[in-house]
């Protein structure tokens, strides 16, 4: 079987990472994947990039200035919507005709317009989409949060500045109903929340929605010697670290600010256990925060090597992932593979893999304070050793390469009538 993996770049962002660990785990169960990119970042031969034109940035800013448009002129969340209005038709590349199904994943800023999935829907090979945010079954957003309309349909969207009845939103959502009414597509979501939110779009009626985890190597991501590793990363051998990641340290969303609400608190509640802390901060601009930690900070810059992201993993007692909105997340997955325990919010698909007081700690939404009880429990009260064995389990039972890749060869099977 010939499976072509679709998705915007190759190893940028959290979709990219899981699809690109998804083409590697089929491989090594006897599938022949491929991978189609637009941003190729490796010279990996399995992946495969469209051809770059100065056409295909034309399209992206064209993209963005029918956006603004449509906002008045405004630069309110221009980046936060995507309306697939751009895009390239890749029905006539031998990697598409080849394939026996076509598995779309992050496909938008001008991988794929709405107009070329209805050409891939056309072709009659079979479709299966991953959801790694809200964007398919939603008018324009990524993340619906509070908004309920793309339940029945998109309008006056809050993300629009004066958005209305017949905006932006409202007519890209009438594209994809007629879009996903004359295809047969499979949605597939990385998280049991993100399955829930999914099946109640009108979008999906009529279309299966199921929910399969993203692969990790467990053979990369492992515990490590963390004395070895902590002296190789010129970080104290005498502290109890945390770990905080993200591609970029300033973007809100991630949720630092709440970290260091939380350290600020522990300095307060419990000064001799602050004593014992440091926090390393991984990403770009980590240094913007260097002197708002109360304690010491170790500034890294962010990285793509994964071995040496399993590395910093293994460096660190407790990892600390306090996003305010969050599908599957990679980071919390890789510190559990390498046996760190951790600490997020109840939000998104977080408590589907930490076990609260089993594996690590899941802390009330957007409070500071109970992040402090999370970081301290974890580190004093509960075993540790057990959290970290526990973590540990948890991903080779549910989220390993061979484990994942068998979920997904299931639906492939179904779909293309192999039932071998």
């Amino acid at each position: 079987m010939r499976v072509l993996i679709i998705n915007t770049s190759e190893r940028t962002g959290g979709a990219a990472i899981a699809a690109n660990r998804l083409m590697t785990a089929l491989k090594n169960s006897g599938i022949k994947a491929k991978m189609l990119v637009r941003d190729k970042q490796t010279d990996q031969v399995t992946v495969v990039a469209l051809k770059k034109s100065w056409r295909k940035v034309a399209q992206f800013v064209w993209e963005r200035i029918v956006i603004w448009k449509a906002n008045h002129f405004h630069k309110h969340n221009l980046f936060a919507v995507d309306i697939a209005n751009t895009g390239t038709d890749i029905t006539s590349l031998p990697e598409f005709q080849q394939a026996d199904v076509i598995h779309l994943h992050w496909i938008n800023q001008g991988m794929l317009s709405l107009k070329s999935i209805r050409k891939i829907l056309e072709s009659g090979k079979p479709v299966v989409w991953t959801l790694h945010d809200m964007w398919p079954v939603t008018g324009i957003c990524h993340h619906a949060r509070t908004c309920e309309k793309y339940t029945k349909q998109c309008h006056s969207c809050p993300l629009l500045y004066k958005g209305h009845k017949h905006d932006l939103s409202y007519r890209i959502f009438r594209q994809k109903q007629k879009l996903y009414s004359n295809g047969n597509i499979t949605f597939v979501t990385c998280s049991q929340w993100l399955e829930g939110l999914a099946k109640k779009s009108v979008l999906t009626q009529g279309h299966t929605v199921t929910n399969i985890p993203n692969p990790i190597n467990t053979n990369l991501f492992r515990p490590l010697d963390k004395k070895a590793i902590r002296e190789k990363l010129h970080l104290p051998a005498d502290k109890k670290l945390l770990l905080f990641s993200s591609m970029k340290i300033t973007d809100k969303n991630k949720g630092i600010d709440f970290l260091v609400d939380a350290c600020k608190l522990i300095t307060t509640q419990y000064p001799e256990f602050s004593r014992s802390l440091g926090v390393v901060v991984v990403g770009k601009e980590s240094q913007q925060y260097a002197e708002l930690f109360p304690f010491p900070i170790y500034c890294l810059d962010f990285v793509q090597d994964e071995k040496e992201i399993a590395h910093i993993y293994n460096a660190a007692d407790l990892f600390v992932n306090p996003s305010l909105h969050e599908n599957l997340p990679n980071t919390i997955m890789e510190a559990m593979a390498c046996g760190i325990p951790c600490v997020g919010f109840n939000t998104g698909g977080i408590p589907q893999m930490i076990d609260h007081l089993h594996n690590g700690y899941i802390a009330q939404y957007k409070s500071a304070e109970d992040l402090a009880n999370g970081i301290h429990w974890s580190l004093t009260e509960g075993d540790y050793e057990s959290l970290s064995e526990e973590a540990r389990r948890k991903v080779m039972n549910s989220y390993s390469e061979h484990t994942v890749a068998m979920k997904y060869i299931q639906i492939y099977n179904q779909i293309t009538g192999n039932n071998a």
